[in-house]
């Protein structure tokens, strides 16, 4: 199984070369931004002091539906830059790397809309467990109404490591959001929980019968994939048909992944990474038989916070181009892609900014938001 390309964080290279006759490389593949004569886009503030926006999804035209991952969610208006603190929130555990996590919008075939939440649920043993939820938006009253835990799932764990979690909607009537490993590398390998994996479940949170374990019965009946370390990315790419994810790696090794039904995706049995107490491998090997390996793989680590695929009209040149939050390298890494869905190109945008880029999103006209781990909400607008 051919490895990915690999991203060099020191070296340019003016075309395409063979390196170890496996990995190849491009003159922008190593995460060059461009000229900013020649960037195309100018960027700006739309609001500050807003907390660590994990997750947003759009109300309206200019509504932004927010989470705060301290256990807040708001409804901010992008043009007047009215902000609301909206209520009817669960307990929630906030440790470590959890909190309340992301937020999605989905429209059912009845025309009712819900707002989907990921959030760390406190249990009664002390534990705590990423758990997939919905609720209405009553804009009046700024209230979450008829909340549903549609499945606290079964990861549970002391750990403030590795909740994931991100979520998306295929156009088939299912819900994805993916589980970190919560910080037990055993997990990865173990298809009979869902920690490290790709969960998929019907919108009203049921498990769909076709999902790759229900016949088999070698994995749990949720599970969509496994042997994530930590999916911090998760996009159904509506054009393409593929399910795109994105996970932090240990020291090294962050991946680009397209997501396929009960494959393996090698955690901890095989990485790119280095423990953090050495310079030892972590795993077996970088690919073994049977493993799915990812399309990218980033040494150094960029630390992936989100992604999304971008469609829209004020970028054309950027249409279907995956765009990739940064916290570690704090940028947006937009990648494009070859016709069979391989890495062309990697840029980095906004670098001048040195922000650790949590959320993007994309509004009806297509220009691009994105939240920082600062408290800042910025737009990228086309240059004039």
């Amino acid at each position: 199984m051919p490895m990915p390309p690999l991203l060099s964080q020191c070296k340019r290279y003016s075309s395409l070369l063979l390196f170890s006759s496996i990995a190849t490389f491009s003159s922008i593949a190593n995460g060059q931004e461009p000229p900013e004569d020649q960037q195309g886009y100018s960027t700006q503030i739309v609001a500050n002091k807003i907390g660590v926006i994990w997750g947003m999804d759009w109300v309206s035209e200019n509504q932004l539906l927010m989470t705060e991952r301290s256990g807040h969610v708001y409804l901010l208006d992008v043009t007047t830059k009215q902000k609301s603190e909206i209520s009817g929130l669960p307990d929630i555990k906030v440790s470590g790397q959890g909190g309340l996590l992301d937020v999605a919008r989905y429209t059912d075939s009845n025309k009712q809309t819900w707002f989907y939440f990921t959030y760390v649920k406190p249990l009664q043993d002390g534990n705590s467990a990423t758990t997939l939820a919905r609720a209405k938006l009553d804009i009046t009253n700024k209230a979450l109404t008829q909340w549903q835990d549609l499945l606290v799932t079964d990861s549970a764990d002391d750990s403030g490591k590795h909740f994931g979690s991100r979520i998306t909607f295929d156009e088939s009537g299912h819900v994805f959001f993916g589980v970190g490993d919560r910080g037990n590398r055993d997990n990865g390998q173990n298809m009979d929980n869902q920690a490290a994996a790709i969960l998929r479940l019907n919108i009203d949170g049921s498990v769909p019968q076709d999902n790759p374990f229900i016949k088999t019965k070698q994995g749990n009946e949720a599970i969509w994939s496994y042997g994530h370390r930590n999916p911090q990315g998760l996009v159904y790419d509506s054009n393409r048909k593929i399910l795109w994810e994105v996970e932090h790696g240990p020291r090294g090794g962050d991946e680009i992944n397209i997501i396929k039904p009960g494959l393996n995706y090698g955690w901890a049995k095989t990485s790119h990474g280095k423990e953090y107490w050495g310079p030892l491998d972590v795993g077996e090997a970088e690919t073994l038989p049977g493993i799915e390996a990812p399309i990218m793989v980033y040494v150094p680590s960029i630390a992936p916070g989100s992604a999304v695929i971008y469609n829209g009209d004020a970028f054309p040149q950027w249409q279907g181009n995956l765009l990739i939050g940064a916290l570690a390298k704090t940028h947006i890494n937009m990648i494009s892609l070859t016709p069979d869905n391989q890495v062309k190109d990697e840029i980095r945008l906004v670098e001048d900014l040195q922000e650790r880029v949590r959320d993007i999103t994309i509004d009806g006209k297509g220009l691009v938001y994105f939240s920082t781990d600062s408290g800042k909400l910025y737009q990228l607008t086309p240059r004039k």
